[in-house]
């Protein structure tokens, strides 16, 4: 049995009458940048997030860049976040001079520890940037009494939890903004790249639709300096097609989990959990062990696909060395990008094949 680690012609095929209808409308209507398309995807993905506003754009990364520059983040301020995600998150600080500063991360979750945040906080910190990775929320409660006693505003990076909750409420409600990417293999994917910020204070949706089309609220008028950051309106189309599935498809999601869960109950791997109060999305399905390698090897002789997120912590990037990190300064993280691995966890994937790529991880040996 094949078993890819993801499968998204699968979900094109099942989706195609409706997504050729949605982007032959846009292109009757020639509305490519922005346009109703957008704006309809803005309403409803603000409704699903349990945000009062939505703000399209060409990227996750990019909105991330906004929310920096709604912030007012200046060279040499600080923000702490977290060394074990996908790069973007500390791209935008750096976009705008800011500097991450790296917290550990939690074993049993792989988010940012609390425990460690306060230890990390200085004068120059203005902000705290968690990470609710492989759709897992973060600790959420214990991160923000830590902003209130510093009085350091939150923003969360959602772009891998598209429907998690933390205590039965949305994740990217709780600080002051949030963002979701739309990147084609996320949960909420876009054909191609797509990206939202979502708020509910009314101010920074205003500027952060200005900063997305050239610092211009009236065309032409530039109030100050803005990208082009604009979604395109083919993307809103397809994600207006798409949104609507997506609680079926988180269902199928958790479905998977909870069989993988059942399955490899048995074996030496440490499997993935939901922390109190939390529900994961499992945009990944990530186990660990020390022999990651070895496994992986076995599984893509077997035909089951896995891939690693993430190899290297952000700490020890090249692009970063001039923080001045070095192997051994986030123990935690650096263990996790030696012994993660992600297996297939979509919602086309089948009771089936989650059993065979069971059993040939059962099969394992090298243990």
């Amino acid at each position: 049995m094949n078993v890819p680690y993801f499968d998204l012609p699968a979900q094109i095929r099942a989706l195609r009458p409706e997504l050729d209808a949605a982007i032959a409308r846009t292109l009757d209507n020639c509305s490519f940048c922005l346009g109703p398309d957008v704006t309809q995807f803005e309403r409803d993905f603000a409704a699903y997030a349990g945000s009062t506003h939505c703000v399209g754009f060409n990227s996750g990364t990019s909105a991330l860049h906004v929310a920096a520059r709604l912030l007012n983040l200046q060279p040499g301020d600080e923000v702490i976040t977290t060394p074990f995600t996908f790069i973007a998150t500390s791209w935008a600080l750096a976009y705008v001079g800011a500097k991450p500063v790296y917290v550990d991360i939690d074993e049993a979750t792989f988010n940012l520890d609390p425990a460690l945040i306060e230890r990390a906080i200085t004068p120059r910190t203005k902000a705290i940037l968690p990470v609710h990775l492989y759709g897992q929320p973060c600790d959420l409660d214990a991160i923000l009494a830590i902003c209130r006693r510093h009085q350091l505003p939150l923003i969360e990076d959602a772009a891998q939890a598209h429907g998690a909750r933390y205590k039965g409420r949305p994740v990217g409600t709780f600080g002051e903004a949030a963002i979701y990417s739309f990147y084609p293999g996320k949960n909420l994917g876009a054909c191609g790249e797509a990206g939202a910020l979502v708020t509910d204070r009314a101010d920074f949706a205003e500027r952060a639709r200005s900063l997305r089309e050239h610092g211009a609220k009236v065309r032409y008028y530039h109030d100050e300096v803005g990208y082009n950051y604009r979604m395109e309106g083919i993307q809103g189309a397809v994600l207006n097609v798409k949104l609507k599935h997506l609680a079926a498809w988180t269902a199928a999601r958790r479905r998977n989990a909870h069989r993988y869960h059942t399955l490899l109950r048995g074996t030496p791997l440490r499997l993935p959990l939901e922390a109190t109060g939390a529900e994961s999305v499992y945009h990944c399905y990530v186990v660990r062990h020390v022999q990651r390698d070895r496994l992986r090897e076995h599984l893509e002789k077997k035909g089951v696909g896995t891939a690693l997120h993430y190899p290297v912590p952000l700490h020890l990037q090249k692009c970063f060395a001039d923080l001045g990190h070095r192997a051994g300064d986030f123990p935690v993280a650096e263990r996790a990008a030696r012994e993660c691995l992600s297996l297939p966890i979509y919602p086309e994937l089948t009771e089936a094949q989650v059993e065979y790529a069971a059993a040939m991880i059962n099969e394992f040996t090298g243990w």
